[in-house]
């Protein structure tokens, strides 16, 4: 119980924090780098499917990544680009907060209804594995978004 519940709150400190990189990040122009760190930064968690405890069936991999898929595109949604003095700002969308707390919280339903049938170490595989198909596909998508502008901006 207690790793459930320290989990929740590392994942709504998680939630809180990327709501203040997102709004600071729109003061700033876009670049290609910013957009493709993040996932590449977030995959050496992956480094925690050495451990048999984290480890899940393909079958599950393929379920966690594709409810992350299907997770992003409410933030695809919400992630729009704007050219302003000859550089591509991330426009900061009012929605955003609210998809991102209504995504933890579904994650953290998820996680209790998950939880009681597998084991914590699985259940954390497996939301890794959401979290990191959500975040790739977003970025993907704002990656051909930005290099859509840069091309008109060129």
């Amino acid at each position: 119980m207690f790793w459930l519940i320290a989990s929740t709150v590392v994942a709504c400190f998680m939630a809180v924090t990327m709501i203040f990189i997102r709004l600071r990040a729109s003061k700033q122009p876009a670049s290609v780098k910013k957009i493709i760190l993040p996932p590449l930064f977030m995959s050496t968690g992956a480094l925690m499917f050495i451990f048999p405890e984290f480890q899940v069936k393909w079958v599950q991999v393929i379920e966690a990544f594709s409810v992350g898929v299907l997770f992003s595109f409410f933030l695809i949604k919400t992630s729009k680009f704007e050219i302003k003095n000859q550089a591509i700002y991330l426009i900061p969308s009012k929605s955003f907060i609210f998809i991102l707390f209504g995504l933890l919280l579904v994650r953290i339903i998820m996680k209790l209804a998950i939880g009681a049938t597998i084991s914590f170490g699985e259940t954390s595989g497996m939301f890794f594995l959401l979290a990191f198909g959500m975040i790739v596909t977003w970025r993907i998508a704002m990656l051909f978004k930005f290099k859509k502008l840069e091309k008109q901006l060129a």
